[in-house]
This record gives C-alpha cells, sequence and structure tokens, in this order.
C-alpha cells in the first residue's frame, strides 16, 4: 500500500462540503471523552467493553457503559492492505456483525437501558481509500417506555504518512430515525483523525456537528471528541 503527504484531490473537498453549511449560532459545545477495551478471542470473534459521554441521536449528554461482541468473516487480502497501519482488526473483515448492552445514565433523568445489533460493511477502493458503511439499530426502555431508533454510519478514510508514522484522517455522516418523533430528527457528522501509538494503542481524535430536528427549536451542537482505543488478542494472528 502506498501512502505519501499528497492527499486525495478529493478528500479536503469532501471535509469542506460536509461541514460548510454549519451555522455560526451553533447554541453549544461539547467534549464527549471515550475508552474502548478489545479482546480478540478467536479469529471470528471478538468482545469489546465501552465507556463513553455521548449525544447519539439528539440526546442530552449522557454516560454510556456497556459490553458487546462482534462476529465477523475472514479477513480480505484488499482490506488487510488498505487497514495495514489502523490497529482495528474488524476493518480487514468485509462484514462484522455485532450485538451488545449499554447502560445509560442523565442528570435529573431514569437510567435507560439499551440493546444494540449493528451490521458493519467495508469496501476498499481506487485510491487507497476505505469505506466503512454500519447500520445499526437500537431498542431503548426507559422508566417503562420503550423505543426503538436506527442510524446509518457511512465513514471515507486513507491512511497518510509523514516518514515512518502513519495517520488516518476521516470523514463521515449518521443520520438518526427515532421512533418516538416517527422521522429523521438527527443528522451528526464527523471529522477526525486516527492516531496509532505502539501495537495496543489509537487514539481517534474528532469534531462532530448534530442538527436535532426532534425537538422545539431545532438544537445545533458541536462536539470535540477524544477516544482511547485499546487492542489485545489471546491468540497471534
Amino acid at each position: 500500500m502506498k501512502n505519501s503527504l499528497s492527499p486525495l484531490p478529493w478528500l479536503p473537498a469532501l471535509v469542506l462540503f460536509s461541514f460548510a453549511w454549519v451555522p455560526l449560532q451553533a447554541q453549544q459545545d461539547q467534549f464527549l471523552p471515550e475508552i474502548d477495551a478489545y479482546l480478540k478471542v478467536n479469529p471470528l470473534v471478538r468482545t469489546y467493553f465501552q465507556a463513553k459521554y455521548d449525544r447519539g441521536g439528539g440526546d442530552p449528554v449522557q454516560a454510556t457503559i456497556g459490553p458487546s461482541a462482534q462476529f465477523y468473516l475472514k479477513p480480505l487480502l484488499k482490506l488487510k492492505r488498505i487497514s495495514a497501519f489502523d490497529l482495528d482488526d474488524a476493518k480487514r473483515r468485509p462484514l462484522v456483525i455485532e450485538a451488545g448492552y449499554r447502560y445509560i445514565t442523565a442528570p435529573d433523568a431514569a437510567p435507560k437501558n439499551r440493546l444494540l445489533l449493528a451490521a458493519t460493511s467495508n469496501f476498499p477502493t481506487k485510491g487507497a481509500v476505505l469505506i466503512t458503511d454500519r447500520n445499526r439499530a437500537d431498542l431503548d426502555w426507559k422508566a417503562g417506555a420503550l423505543y426503538w431508533r436506527y442510524h446509518n454510519k457511512l465513514t471515507l478514510e486513507r491512511t497518510f504518512a509523514i516518514h515512518s508514522y502513519h495517520f488516518i484522517p476521516y470523514v463521515a455522516g449518521e443520520p438518526f430515525y427515532l421512533s418516538q418523533y416517527g422521522k429523521w430528527s438527527t443528522t451528526s457528522l464527523y471529522a477526525g483523525c486516527l492516531l496509532p501509538v505502539g501495537k495496543h494503542v489509537q487514539l481517534n481524535t474528532y469534531y462532530e456537528h448534530d442538527n436535532n430536528t426532534g425537538k422545539h427549536p431545532n438544537e445545533q451542537v458541536n462536539s470535540a471528541g477524544l477516544e482511547l482505543n485499546l487492542y489485545f488478542s489471546v491468540i497471534k494472528d
């Protein structure tokens, strides 16, 4: 895989286009920390534990914690080449299925329980660009009420190099459909960069803009996020 300092011609334009419409009067700013610890159990199964603050789907800032199990196909050679410097083993797989549970708390609100199911596809393209498409459904129950939501996250990323160090900038979009509003009520846009640190640690720094039309008046939120991703395995690849 070739890596250079010269980005694809359209990548900066895509970032600018994605965020050009963001209003200057955005109402709120947030910081969203996150830790994800992954353990590869065998060549086709991986588990992880997540603890984070988020605002997914237009929710207020909330603490989310819980485990997931991922099941995936054998890696493809093209995907292995295109994601060679990414520590996330799942990106080498054409299909990843995930099931998980989250316990969610927020100030002045009853706790929420969530079951999640997700299917993620990875596609290699010309120009060493990796396209990731994640479809996810959440089933939430809170104070006796049951809700569901669906969201689809499309991500484009590419690896670049400065001397021997490789970093991975990306852009992504994620619309949310919420059952309580009966419509597509939130759109999230992201621009970030993955920063591998050694063999087991990868940082994800990103900017997120959320446009929430489920509430009245519409709510605009800008967030800075920092993920600490830890990768371990009980087997040797």
